[in-house]
């Protein structure tokens, strides 16, 4: 099938990632039809990654040429500009959250689900051979039934490093924290491999003004089963450090730093999966797989991409967490 054609709005980390992926490893599946973003040095970015691809003047442009649009842009553009293409008959390919207010984002997901919308929402998970091999070894029995998750998030600093270009909505607590840019990600994670996710208690601190959180604890169940979760800013010397640690009767598996698959040996250690791969060198295996399912999906094919549904139901956790 020909390729089909991918708009971007929103050209910060996340748009930069997903343009590169698909023109250095999915050209068979998406088309770059040109690009957005307000920013002043957008343009020179863009020259430099990708000279072929247009700065189009507008997001009405970019609706227009795309058969999907990307939607990279901070939180509280989400909606407005995923309903104007959906209106105008385009799939939608969303970051997360889906918006900064839940009931804005209830109201959008029903509206979407009535008009049998194709959107999903940027989950790389959803595409992680990581994630793949864990299931893999749950199916043969390494876990047995759950008794247990406990999922850390650790940052030295916030926003992390790589993110200060985005320091003026990622820092403050409107748009931005890790709780939503991160454990997010392990909290779908978590709904996909066990189910439903209920919250039980949370904690949070804010270090003044308007901030974003330093430091989370959260108890929940996912499916019935109990779940730990602890976050905080400089609780390592780590840019980012993570851990999703599932156990039962059989053992215990992880997902450790995003991408590597990991088994409790009897000797005590951890080991790792034999194609286990540094998130720098699996990152583009995972945007292949996501947007190969973005060519699906804008084809009103069946795709393993996060749902509306799920990205809500996600967002609703987060935000209780940080409402505590």
């Amino acid at each position: 099938m020909a390729a089909i054609n991918l708009g971007i709005i929103g050209f910060g980390i996340m748009g930069e990632r997903l343009l590169r992926a698909a023109l250095d490893h999915a050209a068979a599946h998406v088309r770059p039809a040109g690009v957005w973003d307000p920013a002043p040095a957008a343009a020179a970015r863009l020259a430099e990654v990708a000279p072929g691809v247009a700065l189009l003047d507008g997001a009405a442009a970019v609706i227009e040429a795309c058969d999907c649009l990307y939607v990279a842009a901070p939180p509280r553009a989400h909606l407005p500009l995923a309903e104007a293409a959906l209106g105008a008959g385009r799939a939608v390919f969303l970051e997360k959250p889906l918006a900064v207010d839940l009931a804005e984002a209830q109201a959008f997901v029903a509206k979407a689900e009535a008009l049998g919308a194709r959107a999903a929402v940027n989950f790389p998970m959803a595409s992680s051979p990581a994630v793949a091999q864990l299931s893999a070894w749950r199916e043969a029995g390494a876990v047995g039934a759950p008794e247990g998750l406990a999922i850390e998030v650790a940052f030295a600093t916030w926003p992390r490093g790589w993110q200060q270009d985005a320091a003026s909505w990622l820092a403050r607590r409107a748009e931005g924290g890790f709780t939503r840019e991160v454990l997010s990600h392990f909290l779908f994670l978590t709904r996909r491999q066990l189910g439903p996710l209920v919250l039980q208690a949370a904690t949070v601190a804010y270090p003044g003004g308007d901030a974003a959180e330093t430091a989370v604890t959260a108890r929940l169940t996912a499916g019935g089963v109990p779940v730990t979760v602890t976050g905080g800013v400089g609780t390592t010397a780590k840019d980012d450090h993570n851990t999703w640690t599932l156990q039962g009767p059989a053992g215990t598996i992880r997902l450790r730093d995003w991408s590597f698959a990991e088994r409790l040996g009897e000797d005590g250690r951890w080991h790792q999966a034999a194609d286990a791969l540094p998130n720098e060198k699996m990152r583009p295996l995972v945007l292949k797989r996501q947007l190969g399912s973005v060519a699906a999906m804008t084809r009103g094919k069946a795709h393993p991409l996060a749902t509306l549904r799920e990205a809500l139901e996600v967002q609703a956790v987060v935000e209780a967490i940080l409402a505590a």
